[in-house]
């Protein structure tokens, strides 16, 4: 997506929050969005999903279950690469924290993918048309087709012309808080976070790395109370070691950082607005192709709703701000609950 599309998405978004009343105080949480870069080479590694500075507490359990569904498309190259990323990617993921001891969580993220080519392409075409925006290609390349490729100085080194679906990466994780202070119209939190991403998926797929990845991160959040409703920020640093990956195996870097920074406004107890960036240090070498070899910078763009039952409901709409490091859109759902 360009600037122009991202700029009618902002008007449709702020006519949202002017059709929303101010009237009360609001007590809603501003929580980040639990997704991350959903491109086909980099989902496969151990990227944070949870960036909240939250803590379960003792003896609770938090549940979310997460659906993102990205639309990808690029071509590329250059004297000695080509590459093509054509498909659209559904990741279903399910993670559970549980507070084991005051400040102290522990928790499990299994996800689920299919790689396939989908439906979106003439959606996204007609967007394009729409708004008299670059089509790179889409419109006169085949229709909803699954063609991942990567040729460097004559090697096939990515192939991948089917559709499939399977497990992917599974992740433990857990957490420790570090400082969490309430006070009147105000909350602030600070918690240390970390995972070890076990190679349970199909790397031949793209439904995982072949590697072990271990990710440390601090996160941070302040919220503040006022009689426009809930403001908050928030934000992550961090670092991601990774084994030897199966998926261009000589060009993978071992160590990588990742970051968020979102802020939000809660107007009233059941809704909340939020922007969200994310940005990951290249996760490959040796290439010239902003694919492969470029930092990724992720804009997200969206909100919550508090449902009946104390369920919560993010809804975030993605685009690549680093053109072609991440998928052209993507789509995020997350329904959570605290048992």
């Amino acid at each position: 997506m360009s600037k122009q599309a991202y700029c009618s998405a902002a008007v449709l978004f702020l006519s949202m929050l002017c059709s929303v009343g101010v009237a009360c105080a609001a007590d809603m949480e501003i929580t980040p969005f639990s997704t991350f870069n959903q491109s086909p080479l980099v989902q496969i590694y151990g990227l944070p999903h949870d960036t909240s500075a939250d803590i379960v507490p003792p003896g609770a359990f938090h549940v979310v279950l997460n659906q993102d569904l990205s639309s990808n498309y690029s071509v590329n190259s250059s004297a000695r690469e080509q590459i093509t990323l054509d498909g659209e990617t559904y990741r279903s993921t399910f993670s559970a924290r549980y507070g084991i001891a005051p400040r102290w969580e522990a928790g499990i993220e299994i996800p689920y993918l299919l790689q396939g080519g989908g439906f979106l392409d003439s959606v996204v075409i007609n967007w394009h048309n729409t708004f008299g925006l670059s089509q790179g290609g889409r419109d006169s390349a085949p229709k909803n087709r699954v063609n991942y490729s990567y040729i460097k100085d004559g090697e096939q080194k990515l192939s991948i012309d089917r559709s499939g679906s399977g497990l992917g990466d599974i992740t433990l994780s857990g957490g420790f808080s570090l400082y969490d202070v309430r006070e009147t119209g105000r909350h602030d939190r600070l918690a240390l976070k970390g995972g070890v991403k076990l190679p349970t998926g199909d790397s031949s797929y793209l439904f995982g790395s072949g590697s072990t990845d271990v990710m440390l991160q601090l996160c941070g959040s302040m919220l503040k109370d006022s009689e426009w409703g809930s403001l908050g920020v928030y934000g992550s640093v961090g670092g991601l070691a990774m084994s030897r990956s199966d998926v261009l195996r000589d060009q993978h870097n071992p160590l990588a950082g990742v970051g968020t920074f979102g802020f939000g406004w809660g107007p009233a107890s059941w809704i909340s607005f939020k922007v969200q960036l994310n940005g990951t240090t290249p996760l490959y070498r040796g290439s010239s192709l902003s694919e492969i070899s470029k930092s990724s910078l992720l804009l997200l763009f969206g909100g919550a709703l508090k449902l009946p039952g104390e369920y919560l409901l993010d809804i975030g709409v993605a685009e690549d701000v680093a053109v072609t490091t991440a998928p052209d859109v993507s789509f995020h759902l997350g329904l959570s609950k605290r048992f």
